[in-house]
């Protein structure tokens, strides 16, 4: 049993399966950015994205099971040959569709037509920008992001987004800390980006990094991993587990794999029975009895507010 499996025990928090939600697909590593909290290692050279085959498998499994929300990210999941697939496809069953864009990919010449692309659909837009100072987003994100950031925000106000339609904004932290209270946060961000860049969105996420990849590479180098790692575990906030995301989500790999969230993806804790479980070996009730896989980077969702796909968990709690 790990010590996350513990402290759920001694807080009589069962982690178990709720109702189905949400597929989310993982179309591959690929990126036109390469950030420093990164929990895929996504970047310009990766290679692995999905194939046709695989898409249109995941495609029909959308059709027979229609879920209430299909959830698209990566990398820059623009990048991938069936992101339009996909878009399309979950619409046609009419799923929510959120689309987990970077938005500087929205400043490329192949992918200018995505603000009014997704507004056509009715896509979500989620969308990081982890400050509204440009040297803190350049120096989590790379030179330049920031002002590519706000100009793609801009674009997106243009046709919709932010007042008829929904434009979240994503906030990590940097460096080894939990994010502050999101509401508070959130009227910090509407202020200031209405006042320096009239840039209106709809709502804040504040999402903990993660301990995986180039992020658990930085805090290694910089002699905070074990630091880190207490702090998450010390924070533990028992309240925050009904809300996981892993409790009403099927997330999938690039080659179909299922598993219980993108965290687990990236750590290869893959789904099985007596053999590695893929989409199309599942259904949303063949999963309710499979049990939901762990290890302590999962103390990262339940740390304080707690952390989501959806944000924090208990928007109140306040993190000092």
């Amino acid at each position: 049993m790990n010590q996350f499996q513990k402290s759920l025990r001694q807080h009589g928090a069962p982690l178990v399966r709720g109702r189905f939600e949400t597929l989310q697909i993982n179309v591959g590593r690929k990126c036109n950015q390469t950030c420093t909290h990164c929990h895929v290692d996504a970047g310009p050279t990766r290679t692995e994205m999905m194939d046709e085959e695989t898409a249109h498998k995941v495609g029909a499994w959308i059709r027979e099971h229609q879920p209430a929300t299909v959830d698209i990210t990566g990398g820059a999941p623009e990048i991938s040959a069936f992101f339009r697939y996909f878009v399309e496809t979950a619409r046609s069953v009419d799923a929510h569709v959120i689309d987990r864009n970077n938005l500087t990919i929205i400043e490329t010449k192949t992918h200018a037509y995505l603000p009014e692309y997704l507004a056509k659909h009715e896509v979500e837009v989620v969308a990081s920008l982890p400050c509204y100072i440009k040297d803190n987003v350049d120096s989590q994100r790379g030179n330049g992001v920031f002002q590519k950031s706000i100009s793609a925000l801009k674009k997106l106000n243009a046709v919709g987004y932010g007042t008829t339609l929904p434009l979240t904004l994503v906030y990590n932290p940097i460096g080894a800390k939990l994010p502050p209270n999101q509401a508070e946060l959130e009227a910090d961000y509407k202020e200031e980006l209405l006042a320096r860049y009239g840039i209106v969105f709809t709502r804040l996420f504040a999402i903990t990094n993660l301990p995986i990849a180039r992020f658990a590479t930085d805090l290694r180098e910089h002699g905070q991993w074990d630091y880190y790692m207490d702090l998450l575990a010390n924070s533990f906030n028992s309240a925050t587990v009904d809300g996981l995301m892993c409790r009403s989500t099927i997330n999938i790999g690039w080659q179909g794999e299922v598993f219980d969230c993108d965290f687990n993806q990236m750590l290869r804790m893959q789904q099985r029975t007596d053999k590695p479980l893929y989409l199309w070996d599942v259904t949303p009730e063949s999963m309710a009895s499979q049990p939901i896989l762990t290890a302590n980077h999962c103390f990262g969702c339940t740390a304080g507010a707690g952390s989501s796909c959806g944000g924090a968990l208990e928007p109140t709690v306040a993190i000092n």
